[in-house]
């Protein structure tokens, strides 16, 4: 009696949590027949949301709605006038690829007992991405033994949190100040109009305030001139020509731009078009160090280690690394945008911070990382202090 009882648990598990194949079968034994499904029913797509904020596929007796969320997939059943059908003893499968992608990942779908066939999966890393989804049911009772069958094309939803970081990633430096998003603490944001706007600290919210009209593009005031003696000194702090790395003066007089508040001095009128066109990067790279009021050099450039841990060593981003994210913008391992695979990440390298695009780059990164970090120098990034 007890082998039986363990024989029949085993069974009982592989039939619940196996991974389906291209079609799903449900078996019916008794009086010595075996009756398995006959036939797909295919489902197609009716224009309307379903009673959950999902997206409705019709078949001929039966309305399925999928909902997709960070947490995963879910199916609600309905008959054809819309009552809800229950799925107690339905089950299916999903098939689901990310675009951009030909690999296919296969979860179960289950009774979750709150009116559902659910596959709990963490979809959190693909915020804002498309995935295709091919889905089969059985057990739905009004379909009768047929395999409902049907693919859903939908794009995962962000978090609020998610969606702010990469508004600040967009914006990249504040308004008023002209200084990297993130650089003194959390963005705060300032709402014009209904509109979300980001500054670098509270001091600068005032000015938005005061004159919204004026900020309201997200993007600093960048104004050109022909340095003066008044800015002999600052010339002399800077040194060189950010873009092309050369000594000031030897051009000729050093250009004076003010992008907000902050003066970078360049070498030429030819460094003009790139300091508009990236203003974030190179007032990362000539206001990185600033002196403090002890007179000691203080690092501006400078970003915390993180704290949640995706692998050991390998860091979820927060807001305050979105100004550097966007001075990055690509992996130096695999020269990928961040975001290709997942990202972006960071990790330590030597005291600093690298982003990359998945965990799989974090080794190469561990191994050599003054090799990596000489990469991103050399295509005009400097990799912030961790602190």
């Amino acid at each position: 009696m007890k082998r039986t009882l363990i024989i029949t648990a085993f069974s009982l598990a592989i039939s619940t949590s196996s991974v389906f194949g291209q079609t799903i079968q449900s078996q019916d034994h008794h009086a010595g027949h075996n009756h398995a499904t006959t036939g797909t029913t295919k489902a197609r797509e009716i224009n309307q949301a379903g009673p959950h904020g999902g997206s409705l596929k019709q078949t001929d007796n039966l309305q399925i709605e999928t909902i997709v969320s960070q947490g995963g997939l879910r199916m609600f059943v309905y008959d054809r006038t819309g009552h809800p059908v229950s799925v107690d003893k339905g089950r299916g499968a999903a098939s689901v690829r990310v675009e951009g992608h030909a690999k296919r990942y296969r979860y179960d779908l289950l009774p979750d007992g709150k009116g559902a066939l659910t596959a709990p999966v963490n979809l959190s890393q693909l915020a804002g991405r498309q995935i295709d989804v091919a889905i089969q049911l059985v057990g739905m009772k009004a379909a009768g033994r047929s395999v409902v069958s049907f693919n859903e094309v939908a794009t995962v939803p962000a978090s609020e949190q998610q969606l702010a970081a990469a508004a600040i990633a967009r914006q990249k430096i504040c308004p008023v100040s002209g200084k990297p998003l993130g650089s003194m603490g959390d963005p705060v944001t300032v709402d014009i109009n209904g509109q979300k706007l980001y500054v670098c600290c509270a001091g600068c919210v005032g000015a938005v305030k005061s004159n919204p009209a004026k900020y309201a593009t997200g993007r600093p005031q960048i104004t050109v001139t022909t340095a003066t003696q008044a800015d002999a000194a600052a010339i002399a702090a800077q040194k060189v020509c950010p873009v092309m790395d050369e000594p000031l003066g030897g051009m000729g007089t050093p250009i004076k731009v003010m992008v907000g508040d902050k003066p970078t001095y360049l070498c030429c009128k030819g460094c003009i078009k790139k300091v508009q066109a990236e203003p974030a990067k190179y007032l990362a790279m000539v206001h990185g160090k600033q002196m403090g009021s002890g007179g000691t050099e203080e690092s501006g450039n400078v970003v915390a280690a993180g704290t949640e841990q995706v692998r050991e060593g390998i860091f979820k981003v927060v807001a305050a690394d979105a100004p550097f994210i966007a001075a990055q913008k690509k992996c130096p391992v695999m020269d990928e945008p961040l975001d290709a695979m997942g990202g972006p990440y960071k990790v330590n390298a030597a005291g600093k911070a690298i982003y990359i695009c998945c965990p799989g780059c974090a080794k190469k990164i561990a191994a050599e990382p003054n090799k990596w970090l000489a990469v991103l120098k050399s295509q005009g990034v400097e990799a912030p202090l961790i602190k």
